[in-house]
């Protein structure tokens, strides 16, 4: 647009030089003929006796002298047209050479901002490589499976296992040979068979579905306040290391209806929108993890040992493979308990419904063969409950301030009941069709 009106200026002036040529080169007529209305109706006669009497010759030298004039005015004005439009195009030449080089600019701004310079924001993007491919969607690999996947030693069937990875597992390409894959998942290293694997596009699309951007605070103290101001009530303290599930901008557009500035970040507090500073936050993107058997040996001898101090049951006894216990619990605690207190972590400020889906979410995934099959499992299942794995379930059981409503939904829910059908997700609503309770949508 800037440039368009430039070259618009341009015209202007071309058309002002031509318009100066054209009143110039009939400038002697002009200044010739009569001043007043007066002259103007006079017969050609009156005007003709009113001019001084000359013979021919010089009339003939007049005449000559008034034709030497005229000429060498047109000469001046043709001067003066072709000194404007060399002007003109030199103007012209300079302010596309201007623009050219603006456009140059821009483009390496924006380059600078695409590649994180200066101009990036301070979410962490995927590492490009010199030949610009994109380095972690190339890497990143997902799981295909409803079921549990076999890891091993080697690229065989007939190999050790050394884990396993589970529904919504990702991990990084380490290596890849005749239809299988060399992957690192957590602390889980092994290959997997890639007709149970996505990659590329198809992995990047599973990642964005079930993986969570995480916030993780850098600061001493965070203060999670109610509106992006430094003025606003506080929800709540978050200390250095914890993690936070971020609200991106089409969930915040959903759910408060505004835009936020590079100084804030909304995050989620117990199904509220809750905003923090973004110069004590670091943003990543977190996904579920294997596990390998180690970790499975030693999540179950932790929850035999818990087990024998229970005065209830497990839900389920049945043995199967897990993941790992990321979470500090009391000994003895039920599962009506900790899904209370995981409810009043990710929906404790939503509607009775909205606790319910939750707590009919993890339910499903127990029932699930995709997913592990005891409560604690499924709840601590790394990458998955944020409030989990940063030790926010834990303290709140420690504190026992559990609401009564969240209490209830765990109970109804331990018991079968659903309003959310067989979903197994739920996240943040907005940009994601569903079933949408209150803050939430689940599928």
């Amino acid at each position: 647009m800037k440039r368009k009106e430039q070259r618009n200026g341009v015209r202007r002036y071309l058309l002002t030089a031509a318009a100066a040529a054209f009143c110039l080169s009939w400038g002697i007529t002009a200044m010739g003929a009569p001043g007043s209305g007066e002259h103007l109706t006079a017969g050609v006669g009156e005007i003709l006796d009113a001019l001084p009497e000359t013979d021919g010759a010089e009339e003939e030298a007049a005449a000559e002298e008034d034709a030497e004039g005229k000429e060498a005015e047109q000469e001046e004005a043709a001067e003066e047209e072709k000194a404007g439009q060399k002007e003109a195009e030199e103007e012209t030449a300079e302010e596309e050479k201007a623009g050219q080089k603006e456009a140059e600019e821009e483009a390496a701004e924006e380059e600078t901002a695409e590649n994180g310079g200066p101009a990036a924001d301070k979410r962490k993007t995927p590492e490009t490589k010199e030949d610009g491919s994109d380095s972690f969607r190339d890497e990143l690999v997902m799981t295909d499976v409803s079921d549990v996947l076999n890891v091993r030693e080697e690229p065989s069937e007939e190999a050790q296992k050394v884990g396993y990875l589970y529904a919504d597992c990702g991990g990084t390409i380490l290596e890849r040979k005749d239809g299988w894959t060399k992957l690192e998942s957590g602390e889980l290293v092994g290959w997997a068979k890639d007709e149970y694997l996505l990659f590329g596009e198809d992995a990047v699309e599973e990642l964005e579905d079930v993986g969570r951007l995480i916030a993780h605070v850098t600061g001493e103290t965070l203060r999670i306040r109610k509106e992006p101001s430094t003025d606003a009530q506080v929800y709540d303290l978050a200390a250095q290391g914890d993690t936070l599930e971020v609200v991106n901008k089409a969930q915040l557009r959903y759910s408060d209806g505004i835009e936020l500035d590079a100084e804030w970040a909304a995050v989620d507090y117990e199904g509220e929108t809750g905003y923090v500073s973004s110069e004590f936050i670091e943003i990543d993107f977190e996904y579920d993890h294997g596990e390998t058997l180690e970790q499975i040996a030693a999540r179950q001898q932790t929850e035999e040992e818990a087990q024998e101090k229970k005065s209830s049951s497990q839900a389920k006894t049945r043995p199967s493979p897990g993941r790992q216990n990321a979470g500090s619990i009391p000994a003895g605690t039920s599962d009506v308990t900790l899904l209370a207190a995981l409810i009043q972590c990710e929906a404790g400020n939503e509607s009775y419904e909205g606790q319910l889906a939750v707590g009919a979410v993890v339910v499903n995934r127990v029932k699930s063969p995709s997913y592990p099959n005891t409560v604690t499992d499924v709840i601590f299942a790394s990458g998955q409950f944020t409030p989990a794995g940063s030790g926010k379930v834990a303290r709140l059981i420690e504190s026992g301030n559990i609401y009564a409503s969240c209490i209830q939904a765990a109970n109804e829910a331990l018991s079968g009941v659903t309003n959310v059908g067989s979903a197994t997700h739920f996240r943040r609503a907005g940009g994601r069709d569903g079933i949408v309770i209150g803050n939430h949508v689940f599928w």
